[in-house]
């Protein structure tokens, strides 16, 4: 029986040793911008302190087990009857209050970073990109290079990226992991998403979010390349790629799966993005609310004009 045990226990090592060797590391523990940096610090913050809650717990029961065991008293021992122990009680009750609040501290910290433009690039000027999905793609307009993509994005390395979110269908939620956290995409309102690229490199991207029959696929190419390349791409799509009209995002919108694809124009030109924009600065908020307002002047002075 023992033996049969003891083969048991070593073909059930040597097949987890198996399994972990052919395992690439986690895409989240592999940051490849300052705002994945953050949060894969944070996950690893975590393990390492819950390991030590765990080894700290069993050592003290391992430790209780032995000294304790009934073999190691007396025949005639008699447990002390004890009421309780204010210090036991204590640090029962204070530990885990002390770990709750340093986590969420952490946490607090964190969120405040991962929402606000990534460290180091605060003083220049972002690309702003309009991710918005459908069943079952990802169509990626650049308006300051009049291009849109479908399935794949390019983005320079060591700038920061403005995604704004949104969702031509059910929510989606929008994520590169080696870049930073996921973040939901609706119909009805635009998510900002602050990002970005601190090294060149093709990642992986995707729909976190179950949105029916096509999830599973419902994915994206990223590629992170230097300045003079992502030029380069912006003037060769110019000269090549075919305009975007309002039939074939159309057609784009239709279920399904696509392959990549690359367009002149983007469709923020005849079926522009929701009006509520979560996340925005007070800043966009004040000149979307002064661009709404000349567009109503103008189209009263263009009515009177008309009458």
């Amino acid at each position: 029986m023992k033996l049969k045990m003891k083969w048991a226990l070593m073909t059930m090592i040597f097949t987890i040793a198996t399994v972990l060797t052919g395992c690439e590391p986690l895409l989240v523990l592999d940051p490849k911008g300052p705002q994945a940096k953050t949060q894969a610090d944070d996950i690893m913050l975590s393990i390492w302190l819950m390991s030590g809650i765990v080894i700290v717990v069993l050592a003290i029961l391992v430790f209780v087990l032995i000294k304790y065991r009934a073999s190691n008293q007396s025949k005639d021992y008699e447990p002390p009857h004890i009421e309780g122990s204010p210090i036991v009680e204590a640090i029962c009750i204070g530990i885990p209050i002390l770990i709750v609040i340093f986590l969420s501290i952490v946490s607090v910290k964190s969120n405040y970073e991962v929402e606000a433009t990534p460290a180091g690039y605060e003083d220049q000027e972002p690309l702003i990109i309009y991710a918005s999905s459908s069943n079952w793609k990802w169509h990626f307009s650049y308006p300051e290079e009049d291009i849109e993509t479908v399935n794949y994005l390019y983005i320079p390395e060591d700038r920061a990226i403005e995604f704004k979110l949104y969702s031509y269908g059910p929510i989606t939620s929008f994520w590169i992991p080696q870049l930073g956290g996921q973040k939901y995409a609706m119909a009805d309102m635009v998510t900002t998403l602050h990002l970005a690229a601190d090294t060149q490199g093709e990642f992986v991207g995707r729909n976190a979010n179950f949105s029916g029959a096509g999830f599973a696929e419902n994915t994206f190419e990223v590629t992170a390349m230097s300045q003079a390349d992502y030029d380069d791409w912006v003037k060769e799509v110019h000269e090549t790629a075919k305009p975007l009209t309002e039939e074939k995002f159309e057609e784009l919108l239709e279920p399904g799966h696509l392959g990549r694809s690359t367009y002149t124009g983007t469709h923020l030109e005849f079926s522009p993005a929701p009006n509520h924009d979560h996340g925005s600065t007070e800043t966009d908020a004040e000149e979307s609310e002064h661009e709404n307002h000349e567009s109503t002047n103008t189209d009263e002075e263009s009515s009177h004009a008309h009458h």
